[in-house]
């Protein structure tokens, strides 16, 4: 893919993928050494109550089918937790995209790598506690794995790297808000444990991401900045193609897991704050159109946040007012 900007180099000049990626590896190599040097290994086995786990129905005689009752896991953390499992469940799909576009050699082959084995440990967590505490119904969330997986993924933006880029730099960060709003919501303090641990590794995937993004907004403010438009206009969680999504966002937008608010609250506006964004100026015709379709699409999303919001404390009203009458 050739990428143009009318403000780097000659008028014309152009940038392809491959001339971003070598221009953006010693970035990369940065970031990979600072992210060594603050994360810390962890054993996911660690994280997992095994003393509550006991034999399935199949080949063990003693088996004990699942109940719903069997765990304290309320039912919005249920929900919250097979989305966010099956998300992590797609790492071969997400390896395979990232690999294609950074590549696997340098400081990019050595950073996809690491993301997807720190990614790995996530899938690893989830499912051994899932299946320990009894949170969920264990054949239901096998059906579920096999038909999301079967499906595949591909990325609204696999057809550009800093489309790309601009994408996990807010992706990273909503992922980390809904894991850590599960823990909040689960009604277990172990889940609430586990889910920290991974929301911790899932910001310093953003914090990786958001500097680089920073580097490349010094290095082709048009291209980046109508990068970052594209993005956050049609963001989509990379769960979205599993069976029953719409109806668990649904949910999870209601039990504050994660809705519009939060996601204007607590994910673009942080990342947008930290870089600038709308600050930017000395932008090109087409950066600073892009700029202002930013900031008039932020100024809707907050507007319809504050919908939701209302809609969200007459719904609670409700609630309260049906319990205190029953």
């Amino acid at each position: 893919m050739t990428i143009t900007s009318p403000h780097l180099g000659s008028p014309s000049s152009t940038w392809t993928d491959a001339q971003l990626l070598y221009a953006l590896e010693e970035v990369v190599e940065t970031e990979l050494n600072r992210h060594l040097k603050v994360t810390k290994d962890w054993m996911p086995h660690e994280y997992v109550p095994w003393s509550d786990a006991r034999n399935f129905p199949g080949f063990f005689e003693d088996g004990e089918a699942w109940e719903k009752g069997q765990s304290k896991v309320t039912e919005i953390g249920r929900i919250a937790l097979v989305v966010n499992l099956l998300t992590e469940d797609n790492l071969p799909s997400y390896h395979h995209e990232i690999a294609s576009l950074f590549g696997r050699d340098g400081a990019w082959g050595t950073w996809v790598h690491r993301w997807t084995a720190e990614e790995g440990r996530h899938g690893i967590v989830m499912r051994d506690y899932l299946l320990a505490s009894r949170a969920v119904d264990p054949d239901q969330l096998e059906q579920f794995r096999m038909a999301h997986m079967s499906e595949g993924f591909e990325s609204d933006n696999r057809h550009s790297m800093l489309h790309s880029v601009a994408y996990v730099s807010f992706q990273e960060l909503a992922t980390r808000v809904s894991h850590r709003n599960t823990g909040h919501q689960s009604g277990d303090p172990v889940c609430d444990r586990m889910l920290a641990r991974i929301a911790t590794d899932e910001n310093l995937h953003m914090v990786f991401y958001r500097n680089l993004l920073k580097a490349a907004f010094e290095l082709a403010p048009d291209l980046t900045m109508m990068a970052v438009r594209d993005v956050i206009v049609n963001f989509r969680m990379p769960g979205h193609g599993m069976p029953g999504f719409e109806r668990a966002a649904a949910q999870m937008a209601i039990g504050e897991i994660y809705n519009m608010r939060i996601h204007h609250d607590d994910v673009i506006q942080p990342v947008l704050r930290y870089l600038k964004v709308l600050e930017i100026d000395g932008l090109g015709p087409e950066g600073l159109k892009a700029q202002e379709e930013l900031g008039l699409y932020m100024s809707g999303l907050d507007a319809e946040a504050s919908k939701f919001d209302e809609k969200l404390a007459a719904r609670k009203a409700r609630m309260a007012a049906r319990a205190a009458g029953a």
